[in-house]
């Protein structure tokens, strides 16, 4: 086994900790990982791990580094090279999904970066919160020139989890898109429907987002708090891309569909209550995406290269990781948080 030093959970709090990781397979990829995003899906898990019974949980699925060793049938990548690893590491490679580059919908569940089953050895796999990771090759990306490592680390999962449904709807030229929200998911989702080449439109709660929305490249900002603004939207777009993280209620959001449009709920995935009569009426659709295949997420990397999108971080070093938690449990957050894990290198 290969040690090396990450962040553990410990009696409900992380504590530095030393870590095992597998020796090197054939095809895996040893990547030193230099900056992992800090994602809800983290504090949820930390919030709901049991006490006993389900094993060590290290968290951290989004982030970048460099690799450090190869396995010998390794072929696509080399010590030294910049690359990214995304929240799974591993499918079963066989089902229709699977062949058809959805590993995330892989039908016996994807092997998650932490959290998950290892198929091999049957261990619980460790995240990203860690300075060294260890994974199998064809669930590496390479991180293409110009893209900044820290901030390129959130596409890994609220990049692509925004990206699946803009490609998947085929939004681009012409299209008129509107982004709930204005956060983690929802600044990435802006930025990629205005790269896209979509009219993009933020509907926030707030007026105080219209300055960022701007920014970050929207074409407009509609308050979903003011009833005027809302009628005058009614009817007006081919996308709503949902990222409001809370129980919400939807029958604004389809209202603010135009015929054969399609509402993307990506922030809330649990119940929702839904008058039949908001889809019927204009023909919409509801729909929902979690996070990416494979395909689509090297497709992403290369796109935001091109188009110069990263998203809006905050870099804090590794043992700063309970204050980053906080601060992302009560929203303070513009609008990701990224761990510089290069402090695991010296003595604590």
């Amino acid at each position: 086994m290969r040690t090396t030093t990450g962040w553990q959970l410990d009696g409900g709090t992380l504590r530095r900790a030393p870590l095992e990781r597998r020796d090197l397979r054939a095809d895996d990829v040893a990547v030193r990982v230099d900056y992992c995003g800090v994602c809800h899906s983290d504090l949820h898990a930390i919030h709901s791990h049991p006490a006993e019974g389900a094993g060590p949980l290290v968290p951290g699925h989004e982030f970048t580094g460099v690799v450090s060793e190869v396995g010998p049938e390794v072929t696509r990548f080399v010590p030294g090279d910049a690359v990214a690893v995304g929240n799974i590491v591993d499918s079963c490679g066989a089902c229709d999904m699977c062949l058809r580059g959805q590993e995330n919908f892989c039908a016996t569940f994807p092997t998650l970066t932490y959290g998950g089953t290892d198929r091999v050895d049957g261990t619980v796999t460790l995240g990203g919160y860690s300075r060294e990771h260890v994974v199998r090759e064809g669930f590496v990306y390479p991180l293409p020139d110009g893209l900044d490592p820290a901030a390129a680390a959130p596409l890994l999962c609220a990049g692509v989890t925004v990206w699946e449904p803009l490609r998947a709807l085929g939004v681009g030229p012409g299209s008129r898109v509107a982004v709930a929200g204005l956060g983690g998911l929802g600044h990435l989702a802006v930025r990629l429907a205005v790269a896209l080449g979509a009219e993009t439109t933020v509907v926030s709660r707030t007026p105080d987002k219209a300055a960022d929305a701007g920014r970050l490249g929207a074409h407009s900002t509609v308050l979903s708090t003011d009833e005027t603004q809302m009628a005058t939207a009614r009817g007006r777009f081919d996308v709503v891309i949902d990222t409001v993280a809370v129980p919400h209620d939807l029958a604004p959001y389809l209202g603010l569909l135009r015929l054969d449009g399609t509402l993307s709920l990506l922030g809330h995935l649990g119940a929702v209550d839904l008058q039949v009569m908001d889809l019927l009426v204009g023909r919409k659709r509801l729909m929902s995406a979690g996070s990416g295949g494979r395909p689509a997420t090297a497709e992403l990397l290369e796109f935001c290269a091109t188009h110069g999108v990263v998203a809006d971080v905050e870099v804090l070093p590794s043992a700063a990781v309970d204050e980053a938690l906080r601060r992302l449990e009560r929203g303070d957050v513009r609008y990701r948080l990224v761990l510089d894990l290069a402090d695991l290198d010296r003595r604590p």
